[in-house]
Order: C-alpha cells, then structure tokens, then sequence
C-alpha cells in the first residue's frame, strides 16, 4: 500500500469514527475514493476561520485531514468537512443496489463516496445548478458507471424515485417533488436554515403514504440552495431556533393545519414534536 493510501485508509476510519459510526461498508467508500481528485490540482487552500491557509505543496496527504478545501475561494465555494459528511451520509443509510439523489453535488467528491455506497447495481443521480461545476464534476466522475451528473436545479426537475435524497445546500423548505419522490421507508437528509446561514442537518424518513418521521441530526451552516428559500419560513425557523430546542421534533407533517405540537412551519408543511401520525 503507498503512503498516500495508507493515510487515505487511516482518514476514512478516523472521519467515520468521529462521526459516531462503525460502519465498515461507509469507511470503505471513503478509502476507495482519491479526494485529490476532486480538488484541483495543489497546493491547497484549507478553510481556517474566515480565511484560507495554503498547503506547503500538492503532496496529496495533506487534504486526508477533517479539513475543508476551497474549490473557489473567490466565490467561497469549497469542498465540505468530511466528518460532516460522514456523519450524514450514514444517518441517509445508503443501501447496495438502491438509487440515491444528490442535490449540489459540487466537484463531485461526496457523490463518489455515495457511488461506492450503493455499488456497481445502485445509481447516484447528482444534480449541480452551477454550470462549471457541474462539467468538474461530470469530469471527475467520468468513470463512475453508477453516476449521473445532470447540470440542473433540483428545486425544477422531476426527480426520479429513490431511496434517498442527500441535500448539501441549505433550504427553508423541501420542494413537494422532494417529498414525493421518497419511496416508503425512503430517506431524505438536507439542511433546514434561515437567511444568516445557520440552521439544523435534518432527517425525515417516509414511514408511510403521508407521514414522515423526523429528527435533528446535527447544527449547520450551508451556502444557500438557488429556488427552495423562502423569507417568511426563514423568519419561522429563526424564532423557532431562538425559542426552542430542536431535540423536540419528532415528524414532519404535510398537508394538514398546524396544531398546539407545531415547531416551525413551511409552505404547506411544517415540523412537529408528536411522532408521526
């Protein structure tokens, strides 16, 4: 094994194991794929505080740290924490053989990640809204058998059923087409924000025709996702957020009034801190 797939191995246990997970098949995928790959060519600009620090030089080594790498820092765009993602991608519990949905799929690093969790008879279709990026990713994942990139807003298309939707741009309300799209006992796992940025990692699993169950896996801050925000919801989840806990919701419920159980409230859809109907 060379030096830069031992360090490659060591960080996917480390960032898994960070995120709380012992799963064998996700540490794996991490290991298998070369983030070097996804990031440009080096030296590296690594997130720190408000700003960047530049790697001493392009030894690959330096990116297997839980750090965040730009892609464009002028544009503050960059490749997100792996212990993050690691933490996500587990709770999303992406199966052998099934088909995942990916809304921002950047440069294409974590879609390779999701590629290796479903394998060669699962399928990972990645929309990025942003054109030069989804080219990047396209490239990079060139040899991905199981990937579609679709240069695309998700908040637009008619996404294709699936078992999960795995979201890396904040939202104040999942689309209707989102939702619907989950099969039973599918996952979707996105980021709840407001307008500042900051906000909750959210799971919703469907347990039924209309009910979903719903849980905070995590606080986060996301660039904004173009086509899903919404002031009036962002000004909900704000006060929401400054006047309860979010350990409280329980589901995520649609079409139906808010009752005395309400969390914050969407459009057309709001959080609750009783299960799922």
């Amino acid at each position: 094994m060379s030096a830069v797939a031992q360090c490659r191995r060591f960080f996917a246990e480390y960032v898994v194991r960070v995120a709380g997970s012992s799963d064998a098949r996700l540490v794996d995928a991490f290991a298998r794929v070369a983030r070097e790959r996804f990031v440009g060519p080096g030296p590296w600009q690594l997130c720190v505080g408000d700003g960047y620090l530049r790697t001493p030089d392009d030894d690959p080594r330096w990116l297997y740290q839980d750090v965040v790498v730009a892609l464009d820092p002028d544009a503050g765009l960059n490749n997100g924490q792996p212990t993050l993602h690691a933490c996500c991608i587990d709770a999303a519990r992406p199966g052998l053989g099934e088909m995942v949905v990916q809304v921002g799929a950047g440069s294409g690093y974590y879609t390779a990640v999701l590629a290796q969790m479903v394998g060669p008879h699962g399928k990972v279709v990645a929309y990025e809204v942003d054109a030069p990026l989804a080219q990047r990713a396209m490239a990079n994942l060139a040899e991905c058998g199981n990937v579609e990139v679709r240069a695309a807003s998700a908040t637009t298309a008619a996404i294709p059923r699936c078992d999960v939707v795995y979201v890396n741009a904040g939202i104040t309300d999942p689309p209707a087409a989102w939702l619907d799209a989950l099969r039973i006992g599918a996952r979707l796992v996105f980021p709840l924000t407001h307008d500042a940025g900051n906000g909750l990692m959210l799971l919703v699993t469907r347990t039924g025709s209309d009910r979903y169950a719903a849980r905070v896996l995590l606080r986060v801050g996301f660039v904004a996702c173009v086509g899903a925000r919404c002031a009036a919801t962002s000004r909900s989840l704000a006060a929401a957020l400054q006047r309860d806990s979010a350990e409280g919701i329980r589901s995520l419920r649609r079409h139906t009034p808010a009752d005395a159980t309400v969390w914050c409230r969407g459009d057309g859809w709001w959080l609750s801190t009783a299960p799922p109907g």
